[in-house]
């Protein structure tokens, strides 16, 4: 598909912070806050924390080809055995200038180096973000080059930050188990915690899926609310935030490459695609494992390739 590519514009300070959250906050995403850029504030050029890892994480990339971003959801950062609470990818294509979004079900039953069947989820609890690239290569083909662990909190707090009338959400039941406060069905603003709490509830008869949903459609009301942010005079407090609750292995050099051509091109709304798709699994339960998600990968592999062509 031709990508048009519109001419250059003089950027303006709501542009850029709405840039920040679009590339940042990707959830659990969300979700979350990870992406700055270098040169926008006179000091901001210092890189984003790095998470101390049981194992380096060995992503490769050509310069010239899209970006995979695993970006992970933690209760808890830089403990050994944490857990993550989502997985997801964010693929950025340089070409086309789109942001693509795969969220990746952590109960999937796939065969992770060296510790055989397991849930996916279980590769970062025995060998952090590496393993889990390794699993995620292994199973489904997909390269990933980067990681960004983020810690919920830091999500609770950008959005009371960016957002701090809340973001309008449709309830259809009462949410409570599982999430330390009650949601009332119905039509809700909420704010970062009960958005937080919001898009965690799995007690539904969806389960995790209709969490993967809600997490998808936070994302996307974030962006439009992004797009609004006029004022320069929060970019402090959002950088505290990042270099807080982020972990990460992105270099400044490719942080400031993808601000910048979003900042200058239309990227368009973000697509997202769930693995294993409809269709393409069955439920099933393994002793020593739990309830699992039989998935037929070759399926998913073709889908995968299917949703990243462009």
């Amino acid at each position: 598909m031709a990508v048009t590519r519109k001419k250059r514009l003089k950027i303006k300070w709501g542009r850029i912070v709405a840039a920040l959250l679009i590339i940042g906050i990707f959830w659990v995403g969300v979700v979350n806050v990870y992406q700055y850029i270098e040169g926008t504030v006179k000091g901001l050029s210092q890189p984003l924390k790095k998470v101390e890892a049981n194992q380096p994480f060995q992503g490769e990339q050509n310069k010239m080809e899209a970006i995979n971003v695993l970006l992970l959801g933690s209760d808890s950062r830089g403990e050994q055995q944490a857990r993550t609470d989502t997985i997801m990818v964010a693929h950025y294509n340089p070409e086309t200038h789109k942001v693509k979004l795969i969220s990746l079900m952590r109960d999937m039953y796939v065969t992770v180096p060296e510790y055989g069947q397991q849930k996916l989820n279980a590769a970062y609890t025995y060998g952090g973000p590496e393993l889990l690239r390794k699993t995620i290569k292994s199973n489904l083909g997909l390269n990933i080059h980067h990681y960004a662990i983020v810690d919920f909190k830091g999500f609770e707090k950008a959005v009371d930050l960016l957002v701090p009338n809340g973001i309008e959400v449709d309830i259809p039941y009462e949410m409570s188990d599982g999430i330390g406060m009650t949601l009332e069905k119905g039509t809700q603003q909420l704010h970062g915690e009960e958005l937080l709490g919001y898009v965690r509830f799995r007690q539904d008869r969806l389960s995790d899926f209709g969490r993967v949903q809600r997490q998808q459609e936070v994302i996307s009301k974030l962006k439009e609310e992004a797009v609004s942010v006029q004022s320069v005079v929060k970019l402090p407090q959002l950088l505290d935030l990042l270099h807080t609750y982020i972990d990460t292995n992105i270099d400044t050099a490719t942080l400031l490459t993808i601000g910048k051509d979003i900042l200058a091109n239309d990227s368009g709304d973000i697509e997202t695609v769930r693995i294993p798709e409809d269709g393409t699994f069955q439920n099933a339960r393994y002793e020593g494992v739990g309830e699992v998600l039989e998935v037929d990968l070759e399926q998913n592999k073709a889908a995968l390739d299917t949703f990243l062509e462009d």
